[in-house]
Protein backbone atom coordinates (compact mmCIF):
# COMPACT_ATOMS: atom_id res chain seq x y z
CA UNK A 1 0.00 0.00 0.00
CA UNK A 2 0.96 3.50 -1.16
CA UNK A 3 0.39 6.75 0.79
CA UNK A 4 1.64 10.31 0.35
CA UNK A 5 2.66 11.55 4.64
CA UNK A 6 3.70 14.42 5.44
CA UNK A 7 7.34 15.00 7.31
CA UNK A 8 8.54 18.87 9.25
CA UNK A 9 12.23 19.42 8.96
CA UNK A 10 13.01 22.55 10.36
CA UNK A 11 10.42 25.11 9.11
CA UNK A 12 9.86 23.10 6.13
CA UNK A 13 7.04 20.17 5.96
CA UNK A 14 8.16 17.41 2.96
CA UNK A 15 5.86 14.76 1.25
CA UNK A 16 6.96 11.16 0.92
CA UNK A 17 5.65 8.86 -0.70
CA UNK A 18 5.53 5.87 1.76
CA UNK A 19 5.09 2.21 0.14
CA UNK A 20 4.41 -0.37 3.04
CA UNK A 21 4.93 -4.36 2.28
CA UNK A 22 5.78 -7.61 3.50
CA UNK A 23 8.91 -9.06 2.86
CA UNK A 24 10.41 -12.97 2.02
CA UNK A 25 9.37 -13.96 5.44
CA UNK A 26 5.95 -11.79 6.01
CA UNK A 27 7.25 -9.09 8.16
CA UNK A 28 6.50 -5.81 7.45
CA UNK A 29 8.75 -3.78 5.71
CA UNK A 30 7.77 0.24 4.65
CA UNK A 31 9.81 2.56 1.94
CA UNK A 32 10.09 6.13 2.10
CA UNK A 33 10.83 8.80 -0.62
CA UNK A 34 10.61 12.69 -0.65
CA UNK A 35 8.32 13.27 -3.78
CA UNK A 36 7.77 17.09 -2.57
CA UNK A 37 7.40 20.09 -0.27
CA UNK A 38 4.34 22.18 1.12
CA UNK A 39 4.71 25.71 0.42
CA UNK A 40 5.35 27.44 4.01
CA UNK A 41 3.08 30.31 2.79
CA UNK A 42 0.24 28.80 0.57
CA UNK A 43 0.33 25.71 2.18
CA UNK A 44 0.02 23.84 -1.54
CA UNK A 45 1.54 20.94 -2.00
CA UNK A 46 4.05 21.03 -4.31
CA UNK A 47 5.31 17.65 -5.98
CA UNK A 48 8.73 16.91 -7.85
CA UNK A 49 8.01 16.94 -11.79
CA UNK A 50 9.68 12.98 -11.89
CA UNK A 51 6.71 11.99 -9.49
CA UNK A 52 3.82 13.28 -11.14
CA UNK A 53 5.10 12.44 -14.01
CA UNK A 54 5.44 9.01 -12.98
CA UNK A 55 1.99 8.98 -11.26
CA UNK A 56 -0.27 10.85 -13.72
CA UNK A 57 1.43 10.16 -17.42
CA UNK A 58 1.76 14.01 -17.75
CA UNK A 59 4.08 17.39 -17.63
CA UNK A 60 2.35 19.09 -14.94
CA UNK A 61 4.82 21.21 -13.19
CA UNK A 62 4.71 21.23 -9.37
CA UNK A 63 4.84 25.12 -7.54
CA UNK A 64 7.96 25.58 -6.08
CA UNK A 65 9.50 28.76 -4.52
CA UNK A 66 12.06 29.59 -6.85
CA UNK A 67 14.22 31.85 -4.19
CA UNK A 68 15.27 27.86 -2.44
CA UNK A 69 15.00 25.37 -5.14
CA UNK A 70 13.58 22.09 -3.68
CA UNK A 71 16.92 19.86 -4.18
CA UNK A 72 19.07 22.85 -1.95
CA UNK A 73 16.45 22.40 0.44
CA UNK A 74 16.91 18.95 0.64
CA UNK A 75 20.53 19.37 1.26
CA UNK A 76 20.43 22.05 3.61
CA UNK A 77 17.53 20.36 5.91
CA UNK A 78 19.38 16.74 6.03
CA UNK A 79 18.70 15.44 9.10
CA UNK A 80 19.87 12.76 11.36
CA UNK A 81 17.23 10.43 13.33
CA UNK A 82 17.60 7.47 15.53
CA UNK A 83 15.96 4.10 14.91
CA UNK A 84 16.84 1.13 17.09
CA UNK A 85 14.56 1.12 19.91
CA UNK A 86 11.52 1.38 17.87
CA UNK A 87 12.81 -1.13 15.37
CA UNK A 88 13.14 -3.26 18.02
CA UNK A 89 10.12 -2.60 19.74
CA UNK A 90 7.74 -2.28 16.20
CA UNK A 91 9.16 -6.02 15.70
CA UNK A 92 8.38 -7.49 18.91
CA UNK A 93 4.79 -6.00 18.85
CA UNK A 94 4.23 -7.63 15.39
CA UNK A 95 6.32 -10.88 16.01
CA UNK A 96 3.95 -11.50 19.29
CA UNK A 97 0.83 -10.73 18.04
CA UNK A 98 0.30 -7.49 20.01
CA UNK A 99 0.10 -5.07 16.78
CA UNK A 100 -2.63 -7.31 14.66
CA UNK A 101 -4.47 -7.41 18.65
CA UNK A 102 -4.47 -3.60 18.72
CA UNK A 103 -5.23 -2.94 15.06
CA UNK A 104 -8.61 -5.67 15.38
CA UNK A 105 -9.51 -3.83 18.96
CA UNK A 106 -8.68 -0.12 18.61
CA UNK A 107 -9.00 0.31 14.68
CA UNK A 108 -8.68 4.10 14.92
CA UNK A 109 -6.10 4.33 17.72
CA UNK A 110 -3.79 1.54 17.44
CA UNK A 111 -0.87 2.80 15.51
CA UNK A 112 -1.05 6.09 18.34
CA UNK A 113 -1.09 3.50 21.26
CA UNK A 114 1.95 1.61 20.06
CA UNK A 115 3.81 5.01 19.70
CA UNK A 116 2.80 6.21 23.16
CA UNK A 117 3.95 2.92 24.19
CA UNK A 118 6.99 2.88 22.76
CA UNK A 119 7.64 6.12 23.88
CA UNK A 120 7.26 4.62 27.48
CA UNK A 121 9.10 1.89 27.17
CA UNK A 122 12.37 4.13 25.52
CA UNK A 123 12.24 7.01 28.05
CA UNK A 124 10.56 6.64 30.95
CA UNK A 125 9.04 10.12 30.66
CA UNK A 126 5.82 11.52 30.86
CA UNK A 127 3.36 10.61 28.09
CA UNK A 128 3.28 14.80 27.56
CA UNK A 129 6.86 14.77 25.95
CA UNK A 130 5.87 11.98 23.28
CA UNK A 131 5.45 14.66 20.60
CA UNK A 132 9.34 15.85 21.02
CA UNK A 133 10.57 12.22 21.23
CA UNK A 134 8.98 11.21 17.45
CA UNK A 135 10.52 13.81 15.95
CA UNK A 136 13.18 12.66 16.88
CA UNK A 137 13.04 8.66 15.94
CA UNK A 138 12.43 7.20 12.95
CA UNK A 139 9.72 4.30 11.91
CA UNK A 140 6.61 6.12 13.56
CA UNK A 141 4.19 7.20 10.83
CA UNK A 142 2.22 8.62 13.69
CA UNK A 143 1.56 12.55 13.71
CA UNK A 144 -0.44 14.57 16.56
CA UNK A 145 0.85 12.73 19.66
CA UNK A 146 0.97 16.71 21.84
CA UNK A 147 0.27 16.84 25.61
CA UNK A 148 -3.07 17.96 24.56
CA UNK A 149 -4.25 14.56 21.45
CA UNK A 150 -2.65 12.75 24.26
CA UNK A 151 -5.49 13.82 26.93
CA UNK A 152 -8.11 13.28 24.08
CA UNK A 153 -6.35 9.92 22.76
CA UNK A 154 -6.95 8.94 26.54
CA UNK A 155 -10.78 10.20 26.34
CA UNK A 156 -11.68 8.62 23.09
CA UNK A 157 -10.66 4.86 23.63
CA UNK A 158 -13.99 3.09 24.33
CA UNK A 159 -14.66 0.64 27.32
CA UNK A 160 -15.46 -2.62 24.19
CA UNK A 161 -12.49 -1.17 22.75
CA UNK A 162 -9.86 -1.66 25.97
CA UNK A 163 -12.29 -5.15 26.74
CA UNK A 164 -12.45 -6.28 23.16
CA UNK A 165 -8.37 -5.92 23.82
CA UNK A 166 -8.03 -7.31 26.59
CA UNK A 167 -10.11 -10.84 25.74
CA UNK A 168 -8.25 -11.40 22.47
CA UNK A 169 -4.84 -10.89 23.97
CA UNK A 170 -5.67 -13.47 26.88
CA UNK A 171 -7.14 -15.64 24.93
CA UNK A 172 -3.55 -15.46 23.14
CA UNK A 173 -1.57 -15.69 26.12
CA UNK A 174 -3.89 -18.52 28.34
CA UNK A 175 -2.89 -21.32 26.23
CA UNK A 176 -1.24 -23.92 28.32
CA UNK A 177 -0.80 -20.92 31.10
CA UNK A 178 -1.13 -20.73 34.62
CA UNK A 179 -1.83 -17.11 35.66
CA UNK A 180 -0.61 -15.48 39.06
CA UNK A 181 -2.31 -12.76 40.36
CA UNK A 182 -1.85 -10.02 42.78
CA UNK A 183 -2.83 -6.38 43.96
CA UNK A 184 -0.72 -3.13 43.90
CA UNK A 185 -1.98 0.34 44.84
CA UNK A 186 -1.08 3.57 42.57
CA UNK A 187 -1.25 6.97 44.41
CA UNK A 188 -3.40 9.84 42.52
CA UNK A 189 -3.64 13.58 43.14
CA UNK A 190 -7.06 13.56 41.70
CA UNK A 191 -10.06 14.69 43.20
CA UNK A 192 -11.93 13.95 40.03
CA UNK A 193 -11.46 9.77 39.98
CA UNK A 194 -14.39 7.44 41.31
CA UNK A 195 -11.62 5.14 42.15
CA UNK A 196 -9.47 7.32 43.59
CA UNK A 197 -9.96 7.01 47.76
CA UNK A 198 -8.27 6.22 50.69
CA UNK A 199 -6.92 2.57 51.71
CA UNK A 200 -3.85 0.27 52.79
CA UNK A 201 -1.45 1.99 50.53
CA UNK A 202 1.30 -0.42 50.46
CA UNK A 203 3.97 2.12 49.05
CA UNK A 204 3.24 3.85 52.41
CA UNK A 205 2.48 6.93 51.00
CA UNK A 206 0.36 9.46 52.24
CA UNK A 207 -2.03 10.19 49.09
CA UNK A 208 -5.20 8.38 48.13
CA UNK A 209 -5.37 5.81 45.88
CA UNK A 210 -6.48 3.33 43.21
CA UNK A 211 -6.30 -0.33 43.34
CA UNK A 212 -4.88 -2.10 40.63
CA UNK A 213 -5.33 -5.82 39.92
CA UNK A 214 -2.85 -7.93 37.49
CA UNK A 215 -2.35 -11.12 35.71
CA UNK A 216 0.49 -12.44 34.44
CA UNK A 217 1.48 -15.94 32.92
CA UNK A 218 3.95 -17.72 34.68
CA UNK A 219 5.35 -19.59 31.73
CA UNK A 220 5.52 -16.27 29.02
CA UNK A 221 6.30 -13.80 31.42
CA UNK A 222 4.07 -11.41 29.94
CA UNK A 223 1.00 -9.38 31.21
CA UNK A 224 -2.08 -10.99 30.79
CA UNK A 225 -5.06 -8.94 32.18
CA UNK A 226 -5.64 -5.90 34.42
CA UNK A 227 -8.50 -4.29 36.75
CA UNK A 228 -8.65 -1.22 38.53
CA UNK A 229 -10.31 -1.26 41.87
CA UNK A 230 -11.64 1.77 44.23
CA UNK A 231 -8.74 2.09 46.74
CA UNK A 232 -10.91 1.61 49.81
CA UNK A 233 -11.30 -2.16 48.71
CA UNK A 234 -9.22 -4.82 50.11
CA UNK A 235 -7.68 -7.64 48.26
CA UNK A 236 -9.30 -10.21 49.58
CA UNK A 237 -12.92 -8.28 48.68
CA UNK A 238 -11.71 -7.83 44.59
CA UNK A 239 -11.07 -11.94 44.00
CA UNK A 240 -14.61 -12.42 42.75
CA UNK A 241 -15.05 -9.47 41.21
CA UNK A 242 -11.86 -10.78 38.86
CA UNK A 243 -13.19 -14.02 38.31
CA UNK A 244 -16.66 -12.93 37.50
CA UNK A 245 -14.99 -10.72 34.92
CA UNK A 246 -12.30 -13.12 33.36
CA UNK A 247 -15.75 -15.71 33.34
CA UNK A 248 -17.64 -13.47 31.60
CA UNK A 249 -15.41 -12.94 28.86
CA UNK A 250 -16.10 -16.66 28.07
CA UNK A 251 -11.80 -17.18 28.60
CA UNK A 252 -11.06 -20.86 28.84
CA UNK A 253 -7.95 -22.72 30.29
CA UNK A 254 -7.88 -20.11 33.76
CA UNK A 255 -5.47 -21.56 36.59
CA UNK A 256 -4.99 -19.46 39.12
CA UNK A 257 -2.17 -18.81 41.71
CA UNK A 258 -2.50 -16.15 44.75
CA UNK A 259 -0.94 -14.99 47.55
CA UNK A 260 -2.02 -15.26 51.46
CA UNK A 261 -3.84 -11.66 50.31
CA UNK A 262 -6.92 -13.15 48.49
CA UNK A 263 -7.46 -16.05 51.24
CA UNK A 264 -10.36 -15.99 53.08
CA UNK A 265 -13.12 -18.48 53.39
CA UNK A 266 -15.45 -16.37 51.61
CA UNK A 267 -13.17 -16.67 48.51
CA UNK A 268 -11.85 -20.33 48.62
CA UNK A 269 -15.75 -21.23 48.69
CA UNK A 270 -16.59 -19.23 45.96
CA UNK A 271 -13.82 -20.91 43.49
CA UNK A 272 -14.76 -24.43 44.72
CA UNK A 273 -18.42 -23.99 44.25
CA UNK A 274 -17.99 -21.74 40.94
CA UNK A 275 -19.75 -24.28 38.14
CA UNK A 276 -16.80 -23.21 35.99
CA UNK A 277 -14.63 -25.19 38.47
CA UNK A 278 -11.41 -23.05 38.33
CA UNK A 279 -7.96 -24.72 39.22
CA UNK A 280 -6.18 -23.10 41.78
CA UNK A 281 -3.50 -22.98 44.25
CA UNK A 282 -3.99 -19.91 47.07
CA UNK A 283 -1.60 -19.58 49.74
CA UNK A 284 -3.18 -19.11 53.36
CA UNK A 285 -1.81 -17.73 56.37
CA UNK A 286 -0.46 -19.23 59.31
CA UNK A 287 -3.07 -17.55 61.58
CA UNK A 288 -6.00 -19.20 59.90
CA UNK A 289 -7.31 -22.09 61.69
CA UNK A 290 -7.46 -24.31 59.04
CA UNK A 291 -3.69 -23.68 58.56
CA UNK A 292 -3.07 -24.36 62.04
CA UNK A 293 -4.11 -26.96 62.62
CA UNK A 294 -2.45 -28.56 59.25
CA UNK A 295 1.03 -27.52 61.06
CA UNK A 296 -0.22 -28.93 64.47
CA UNK A 297 -0.50 -32.23 62.78
CA UNK A 298 3.30 -32.31 60.94
CA UNK A 299 4.89 -30.34 63.62
CA UNK A 300 6.13 -33.43 65.13
CA UNK A 301 6.93 -35.32 61.91
CA UNK A 302 7.36 -33.31 58.72
CA UNK A 303 11.35 -32.89 59.82
CA UNK A 304 12.45 -36.19 58.30
CA UNK A 305 15.07 -36.92 55.18
CA UNK A 306 11.60 -38.51 52.98
CA UNK A 307 10.06 -35.29 53.40
CA UNK A 308 13.05 -32.94 52.19
CA UNK A 309 12.74 -31.47 49.23
CA UNK A 310 15.33 -28.97 47.04
CA UNK A 311 14.52 -26.28 45.18
CA UNK A 312 17.71 -24.05 43.89
CA UNK A 313 20.03 -23.82 47.02
CA UNK A 314 17.18 -24.18 49.47
CA UNK A 315 16.36 -27.14 51.26
CA UNK A 316 12.70 -27.81 53.10
CA UNK A 317 10.50 -30.10 54.67
CA UNK A 318 7.31 -30.59 52.91
CA UNK A 319 4.31 -33.22 52.72
CA UNK A 320 0.91 -32.62 50.95
CA UNK A 321 -2.24 -34.18 52.48
CA UNK A 322 -5.51 -34.52 50.94
CA UNK A 323 -8.32 -33.09 53.18
CA UNK A 324 -11.92 -32.24 52.77
CA UNK A 325 -12.93 -28.49 53.19
CA UNK A 326 -16.46 -27.53 54.99
CA UNK A 327 -16.59 -31.65 54.68
CA UNK A 328 -17.61 -31.04 51.14
CA UNK A 329 -14.92 -30.49 48.45
CA UNK A 330 -11.57 -32.35 48.21
CA UNK A 331 -8.11 -30.11 48.03
CA UNK A 332 -4.94 -30.48 48.42
CA UNK A 333 -3.14 -29.04 51.44
CA UNK A 334 0.31 -28.51 50.64
CA UNK A 335 2.78 -28.01 53.96
CA UNK A 336 6.41 -26.53 54.16
CA UNK A 337 8.97 -26.38 57.00
CA UNK A 338 12.24 -24.11 56.32
CA UNK A 339 14.21 -25.52 59.09
CA UNK A 340 17.19 -22.82 58.23
CA UNK A 341 14.56 -19.90 58.39
CA UNK A 342 13.30 -21.04 61.67
CA UNK A 343 16.66 -21.18 63.48
CA UNK A 344 17.91 -17.65 61.85
CA UNK A 345 14.80 -16.10 63.11
CA UNK A 346 15.09 -17.59 66.80
CA UNK A 347 18.91 -16.56 66.70
CA UNK A 348 17.70 -12.68 65.44
CA UNK A 349 14.90 -12.62 68.57
CA UNK A 350 17.26 -13.92 71.08
CA UNK A 351 20.28 -11.54 70.26
CA UNK A 352 16.92 -8.66 70.39
CA UNK A 353 15.83 -9.30 73.43
CA UNK A 354 19.22 -10.02 74.67
CA UNK A 355 20.09 -6.41 74.12
CA UNK A 356 16.61 -4.97 75.56
CA UNK A 357 17.57 -6.58 78.70
CA UNK A 358 20.82 -4.98 78.95
CA UNK A 359 19.81 -1.20 77.94
CA UNK A 360 16.79 -1.88 80.76
CA UNK A 361 19.41 -2.95 83.48
CA UNK A 362 21.54 -0.09 82.59
CA UNK A 363 18.99 2.73 82.15
CA UNK A 364 20.14 3.55 78.75
CA UNK A 365 17.17 2.86 76.91
CA UNK A 366 14.48 5.35 75.24
CA UNK A 367 11.07 5.72 73.85
CA UNK A 368 11.64 3.64 70.70
CA UNK A 369 12.03 0.44 72.52
CA UNK A 370 9.47 0.97 74.53
CA UNK A 371 6.98 -1.66 73.31
CA UNK A 372 9.39 -4.23 72.64
CA UNK A 373 10.66 -4.31 75.82
CA UNK A 374 6.64 -4.54 77.75
CA UNK A 375 6.42 -7.40 74.72
CA UNK A 376 9.40 -9.66 76.10
CA UNK A 377 10.40 -8.54 79.27
CA UNK A 378 8.90 -8.40 82.77
CA UNK A 379 11.31 -5.60 84.92
CA UNK A 380 10.65 -5.32 88.37
CA UNK A 381 11.59 -1.92 89.91
CA UNK A 382 13.16 -0.66 93.47
CA UNK A 383 10.35 0.18 95.24
CA UNK A 384 12.41 3.53 96.50
CA UNK A 385 13.51 4.44 93.51
CA UNK A 386 13.08 4.29 89.36
CA UNK A 387 16.37 1.51 89.27
CA UNK A 388 15.77 -1.40 88.03
CA UNK A 389 16.01 -4.55 90.22
CA UNK A 390 16.23 -7.19 87.30
CA UNK A 391 14.26 -8.72 84.60
CA UNK A 392 12.45 -11.80 83.24
CA UNK A 393 12.17 -13.01 80.09
CA UNK A 394 8.66 -13.99 78.66
CA UNK A 395 9.35 -17.17 76.79
CA UNK A 396 5.57 -18.42 76.15
CA UNK A 397 5.27 -14.77 73.82
CA UNK A 398 8.54 -16.11 72.42
CA UNK A 399 7.98 -19.34 71.47
CA UNK A 400 4.05 -18.31 70.35
CA UNK A 401 5.81 -15.72 67.75
CA UNK A 402 8.32 -18.60 66.71
CA UNK A 403 5.48 -21.01 66.51
CA UNK A 404 4.69 -20.34 63.00
CA UNK A 405 8.10 -18.88 61.54
CA UNK A 406 9.62 -21.23 58.90
CA UNK A 407 5.77 -22.65 58.08
CA UNK A 408 3.98 -22.04 54.86
CA UNK A 409 0.41 -23.59 53.85
CA UNK A 410 -0.98 -23.98 50.03
CA UNK A 411 -3.75 -24.94 49.50
CA UNK A 412 -5.06 -26.09 45.49
CA UNK A 413 -7.53 -28.30 43.60
CA UNK A 414 -5.22 -29.36 41.12
CA UNK A 415 -1.56 -29.89 42.22
CA UNK A 416 -0.98 -32.86 43.92
CA UNK A 417 2.87 -32.76 44.35
CA UNK A 418 4.54 -30.50 47.41
CA UNK A 419 7.78 -29.97 45.16
CA UNK A 420 5.48 -28.64 41.92
CA UNK A 421 3.44 -26.58 44.16
CA UNK A 422 6.14 -24.23 45.91
CA UNK A 423 7.45 -24.13 42.20
CA UNK A 424 4.49 -22.40 40.45
CA UNK A 425 3.58 -20.29 43.62
CA UNK A 426 7.33 -19.26 43.72
CA UNK A 427 7.07 -18.00 39.62
CA UNK A 428 4.30 -15.67 40.94
CA UNK A 429 6.76 -13.36 42.01
CA UNK A 430 6.64 -12.53 38.28
CA UNK A 431 3.54 -10.01 38.71
CA UNK A 432 5.52 -8.67 41.55
CA UNK A 433 8.03 -7.71 39.48
CA UNK A 434 5.83 -6.50 36.88
CA UNK A 435 4.51 -4.20 39.21
CA UNK A 436 7.67 -2.62 39.95
CA UNK A 437 8.13 -1.82 36.20
CA UNK A 438 4.35 -0.71 35.88
CA UNK A 439 4.78 1.48 38.65
CA UNK A 440 8.57 3.30 38.23
CA UNK A 441 9.10 2.47 34.91
CA UNK A 442 6.68 3.67 32.54
CA UNK A 443 5.11 6.84 34.21
CA UNK A 444 2.24 5.11 36.45
CA UNK A 445 3.63 5.94 39.52
CA UNK A 446 1.01 9.01 40.06
CA UNK A 447 -2.03 8.91 38.15
CA UNK A 448 -1.95 12.64 36.76
CA UNK A 449 -5.76 11.98 35.69
CA UNK A 450 -8.88 14.03 35.87
CA UNK A 451 -11.44 11.16 35.12
CA UNK A 452 -12.14 7.42 35.44
CA UNK A 453 -12.27 7.05 31.44
CA UNK A 454 -8.62 8.99 31.24
CA UNK A 455 -7.13 6.90 34.21
CA UNK A 456 -8.38 3.34 32.21
CA UNK A 457 -6.81 4.53 29.52
CA UNK A 458 -3.93 5.47 30.87
CA UNK A 459 -3.72 2.17 32.78
CA UNK A 460 -4.57 0.62 29.41
CA UNK A 461 -1.66 1.94 27.23
CA UNK A 462 0.68 1.43 30.58
CA UNK A 463 0.22 -2.07 30.26
CA UNK A 464 0.20 -2.42 26.55
CA UNK A 465 4.30 -0.97 27.36
CA UNK A 466 4.07 -3.43 30.06
CA UNK A 467 3.86 -6.22 27.55
CA UNK A 468 7.06 -4.46 25.78
CA UNK A 469 9.18 -4.57 28.72
CA UNK A 470 8.16 -7.94 29.92
CA UNK A 471 9.73 -9.75 26.23
CA UNK A 472 12.68 -7.35 26.69
CA UNK A 473 13.00 -8.60 29.98
CA UNK A 474 12.39 -11.92 28.68
CA UNK A 475 14.81 -12.04 25.70
CA UNK A 476 17.94 -10.83 28.47
CA UNK A 477 17.37 -13.01 30.69
CA UNK A 478 18.12 -16.10 27.72
CA UNK A 479 20.72 -14.68 26.66
CA UNK A 480 22.43 -13.44 29.69
CA UNK A 481 22.26 -9.66 28.53
CA UNK A 482 21.77 -8.46 32.50
CA UNK A 483 25.58 -9.66 32.75
CA UNK A 484 26.80 -7.18 30.84
CA UNK A 485 23.85 -4.64 30.47
CA UNK A 486 20.83 -3.33 32.46
CA UNK A 487 17.43 -2.69 29.80
CA UNK A 488 18.49 1.46 30.07
CA UNK A 489 21.96 0.38 28.78
CA UNK A 490 20.11 -1.45 25.85
CA UNK A 491 18.25 1.16 25.14
CA UNK A 492 20.88 3.50 25.12
CA UNK A 493 23.02 1.13 22.78
CA UNK A 494 20.14 1.04 20.04
CA UNK A 495 19.60 4.85 20.58
CA UNK A 496 22.77 4.97 19.06
CA UNK A 497 21.77 3.39 15.60
CA UNK A 498 21.14 6.03 13.55
CA UNK A 499 19.74 7.84 10.06
CA UNK A 500 20.79 10.23 7.95
CA UNK A 501 17.83 11.46 5.15
CA UNK A 502 19.28 13.47 2.73
CA UNK A 503 17.08 14.41 -0.64
CA UNK A 504 14.54 12.40 1.21
CA UNK A 505 16.66 8.73 1.08
CA UNK A 506 17.27 6.96 4.16
CA UNK A 507 20.74 6.24 4.50
CA UNK A 508 21.60 4.16 7.77
CA UNK A 509 24.46 3.86 10.07
CA UNK A 510 26.89 0.41 9.84
CA UNK A 511 26.06 -1.29 13.41
CA UNK A 512 28.05 -2.28 15.74
CA UNK A 513 28.43 -5.50 17.15
CA UNK A 514 26.30 -4.72 20.33
CA UNK A 515 23.76 -3.27 17.57
CA UNK A 516 23.96 -6.98 15.29
CA UNK A 517 24.12 -8.82 18.71
CA UNK A 518 20.57 -7.54 20.03
CA UNK A 519 18.72 -8.16 17.23
CA UNK A 520 19.63 -11.43 16.52
CA UNK A 521 19.24 -11.97 19.75
CA UNK A 522 15.37 -11.05 19.65
CA UNK A 523 15.86 -13.29 16.29
CA UNK A 524 15.18 -10.32 13.79
CA UNK A 525 16.55 -9.45 10.56
CA UNK A 526 19.23 -6.88 10.57
CA UNK A 527 17.73 -3.35 9.30
CA UNK A 528 18.47 -2.85 5.84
Amino acid sequence: MTTIIKCKSGKYTYLYESTSFRDKNGKPKNIRKCVGRINPITGEENYHPEYLERVSGTDKQPVIDDDIPFYKADLKTARTQTYGVNYLLTNIANSIGLSDTLKFSVPDYHEHILALANYLVATEEPMMYCQYWLEKNSNIEVEGLSSQAISKLLLSITDDERMLFFKKWAEKCLEQEIIALDITSVSSYSELVNAVSWGYNRDAEKLPQVNICLLMGEKSGLPVFPLAYNGAIKDVSTLKTTLNTLLDLKLSNLTIVMDKGFASKKNIDFMLNNEDKIPFMLSIPVTMKFAQDLVQEERNSIDTPENTIAIGSDILRAVTRNKLWDNIHKIQAHIFYNATSTYTRRNELYGHISTLREMVLSGECDESHNSDIEKYLLIKKSSNSKSVISTKIKYDIIEKELSTTGWMVAISNFIKAPKEALQIYRNKDVVEKAFGKMKNFIDLGRLRVQSDTAMQNKMFISFISLILISCINNVMIENNFYIKWTMKELFKILQSCEAIYIRGQKILQPLTSSHKEIFLAFGFDLPE
